[in-house]
């Protein structure tokens, strides 16, 4: 009989450490990556609705565009929210990320902002002009000075055209590549600099006033929800999406950015 209730003992607390260890996992919050300014701004809505249908969700800012990927690829971030579908593109490709898309989320049309010129037309021969260091924003800015006429690209480039590929540059533009955070604090030694939206706001600057110069908002650059690949058919996930692609986030993106950010769902 003492063998018997041993045995009985033995798997009662196993079980029970079973199930305390399944609500313990259903208790932890999901971490989701965001950069600073609008991304963390929507999801911190996009939070209190996921409450609403059981998800526990810690917001975690970042301040650069590489650290956000490499934190999901390592485990340490369950999802990210930052990105447009072309840089997930390079990275998976450059630092072979298992990470896929799960969802749309906002656009953020790029703008050109200057503190010495109104107009690109302005821009003097020589003039020196900031864009992002990564080789998707660059390229992104690149396209919307093509489209200016202030530049012409092989036309083999693509959306990932580098200074490299410019063959027509009657002004003798100086491109400086700065890292996209960096780009803000660069106007006042630069003639002018593409400023991604969320750290043009970040830093006081108004992309429907103050933006000399903006991208069409028809482009394929709308950001994401991201995650590992092995969790996206999680039942979390379609949870996370449901609630970010909520009317209540819709309106917020709306009322709260004023054309500044468009909502891509």
């Amino acid at each position: 009989m003492k063998k018997r209730t041993l045995i009985q003992f033995a798997i009662a607390l196993a079980l029970a450490t079973s199930f305390s260890s399944a609500v313990l996992a259903q208790d932890k919050p999901l971490k989701i990556g965001v950069t600073a300014g609008p991304h963390a701004q929507i999801f911190e809505q996009v939070k209190k609705i996921a409450e609403k249908d059981g998800l526990k969700i810690q917001i975690v800012e970042f301040s650069d565009y590489i650290q956000p990927n490499a934190a999901l690829a390592a485990g340490d971030l369950d999802g990210n929210s930052y990105q447009h579908k072309p840089f997930l593109d390079q990275q998976v490709k450059d630092r072979g990320y298992k990470i896929v898309p799960v969802g749309y989320t906002v656009n953020f049309p790029i703008g050109i902002y200057s503190k010495k010129v109104k107009s690109l037309k302005d821009l003097k021969e020589g003039a020196r002009f900031g864009i992002p260091n990564d080789p998707t924003n660059g390229g992104r800015v690149l396209l919307v000075l093509q489209d200016q006429g202030l530049i012409k690209l092989k036309p083999e480039a693509g959306l990932k055209a580098t200074p490299l590929d410019v063959i027509e540059n009657a002004r003798k533009i100086k491109f400086v590549e700065l890292d996209a955070a960096q780009l803000p604090r660069s106007l006042d030694d630069l003639d002018a600099s593409a400023i991604n939206t969320n750290y043009a706001l970040s830093a006081g600057l108004n992309p429907a006033k103050d933006a000399i110069a903006q991208e069409s908002a028809k482009s394929p650059y709308v950001n994401l929800l991201a995650v590992r690949e092995q969790d996206k058919a999680k039942p979390w996930v379609a949870k996370l999406v449901k609630a970010y692609h909520s009317e209540e986030i819709r309106r917020f993106v709306q009322t709260e950015f004023k054309g500044s950010v468009l909502a891509g769902f």
